[in-house]
């Protein structure tokens, strides 16, 4: 892989400005993603099931508002949008240590805090991948993906890792205030820049995004490899769901964790993500594309199984446990979601790929959100030790969908769907290690 840092787009001060405000609020972010759950836990004494429902606001907030988010940007310039969306999540997070130091903190508040600060996001997310080719010419756009996603997996190694030590020392809900910060930098970052925006288009050439989501869902549902992928998408995804809702209790709780230690060993995976990006070429020239994914998807079950096997009393030997399933889980998914990106973006033209990717993202979604509350609930009912075997399953299941489907004699990538027009975009690892880690739950 190529040196993003060695880009002549550090010559272009938008995208500076641009990268600078994604590295600050990515920093930011990433802590927030850990002091949250820990100020439910810490702070307010909740349980697996308080846990799982401030994750599942989350996701179903994102879900709600995701696809029309989309709509709407391209409504609109998209610069006052990242704007606002900064400023208002920088708002609804500094409440929280405000309330914290005045006493009025309680579950409700963050549940409406992650709430509305999911659907910010939605609308800044949608933005931002919008705005990107305003200010980089599009031969630069590749290369500009890489460098933020570098940045990003470096936000998040630094991020991940400081998180245990503020909230061990800060407190976490005033470590949040970290984020809050970061989120009003961005803010005057982005209001710095000069370079004219294209006007939104006028309302007579709007279409309709039902009719926009309906071409998704009927080009995956009617491909027998997007539609075994798509499944196996989903299997992964409840395996984070069951992953989202116990590991921090089961880390703090059962074995006997500090917050430090949870941190440092949830900044493990942007590395082990880039480990998955550097070896996924490799792999599949050499043992094909199905067996590849397949082969990943199995190795996720087999390095989330390290957590349930991690011993209380030993707390060597847990993180030990712990550590392992970022090293192998975490690489394993990213060298499946290259291989699952890779085939999706040659199979389907340009033209369509924007409602396949929301096809994917939203059934994904709402697989995470049903395993989350689940195993939520099967915390409180069966033990988080007990959960937690559930979300090796995920990974089996994957595997299983990806075997009994075309996609294991898939050895190089399939020919493009007939009359969709456009050329697929190229894949970058780098960026799609850095999207791995972004759709995470906290700690994976």
């Amino acid at each position: 892989m190529r040196n993003p840092l060695a880009s002549p787009l550090w010559t272009n001060r938008a995208f500076v400005r641009v990268w600078s405000a994604a590295t600050i609020s990515v920093f930011g972010t990433l802590i927030t993603r850990v002091a949250l759950p820990f100020a439910a836990i810490i702070v307010l004494g909740s349980g697996a099931v308080e846990v799982a429902v401030l994750r599942g606001l989350e996701l179903g907030a994102m879900l709600l508002v995701g696809l029309v988010a989309g709509a709407w940007v391209d409504r609109l310039r998209r610069r006052p949008v990242l704007i606002w969306a900064d400023l208002g999540r920088a708002a609804l997070l500094a409440s929280i240590p405000v309330a914290y130091v005045i006493g009025a903190l309680t579950f409700w508040h963050l549940l409406i805090v992650s709430g509305l600060a999911a659907v910010l996001t939605s609308f800044f997310d949608a933005a931002d991948t919008a705005y990107l080719p305003t200010i980089v010419e599009r031969e630069r756009l590749l290369e500009a993906n890489s460098t933020l996603a570098a940045s990003m997996s470096a936000a998040e190694f630094v991020g991940f890792g400081l998180s245990g030590f503020l909230v061990q020392v800060l407190s976490a809900p005033i470590a949040i205030l970290i984020d809050a910060v970061t989120y009003i930098v961005s803010a005057l970052l982005l209001a710095t820049i000069r370079v004219p925006e294209p006007p939104p288009p006028p309302v007579e050439d709007r279409e309709s995004v039902l009719s926009e989501i309906r071409v998704g869902l009927r080009l995956v549902r009617h491909d027998p490899i997007l539609r075994a992928f798509v499944g196996a998408q989903m299997a992964l995804a409840a395996l984070w769901g069951v992953f989202g809702a116990i590991w921090l209790l089961f880390a703090l709780e059962e074995l006997g964790l500090g917050p430090a230690v949870v941190g440092i060993v949830a900044g493990l995976g942007g590395f082990s993500s880039f480990i998955g990006a550097v070896v996924a070429g490799r792999a599949t020239r050499r043992f094909g594309i199905g067996p590849v994914a397949v082969g990943a998807m199995l190795l996720a079950a087999a390095g989330n199984a390290f957590i349930p096997i991690a011993p209380a009393g030993l707390p060597v030997l847990a993180v030990a446990c712990l550590v392992m399933q970022q090293l192998v889980g975490d690489s394993a998914v990213t060298v499946y979601d290259i291989t699952e990106v890779s085939v999706r973006q040659t199979l389907v033209r340009d033209r369509a790929l924007g409602r396949v990717a929301a096809t994917f993202r939203v059934a994904a979604m709402v697989a995470q959100l049903i395993a989350t509350l689940g195993a939520g609930l099967l915390g409180e009912a069966i033990g988080l030790r007990a959960t937690a075997w559930l979300g090796p399953l995920g990974g089996v299941v994957g595997a299983a969908v990806l075997w009994s489907s075309p996609v294991r004699g898939l050895m190089t990538l399939p020919a493009p769907v007939e009359g969709e027009g456009g050329a697929p975009p190229a894949v970058d690892p780098l960026t799609v290690a850095a999207a791995v880690e972004w759709d995470q739950p906290p700690g994976a």
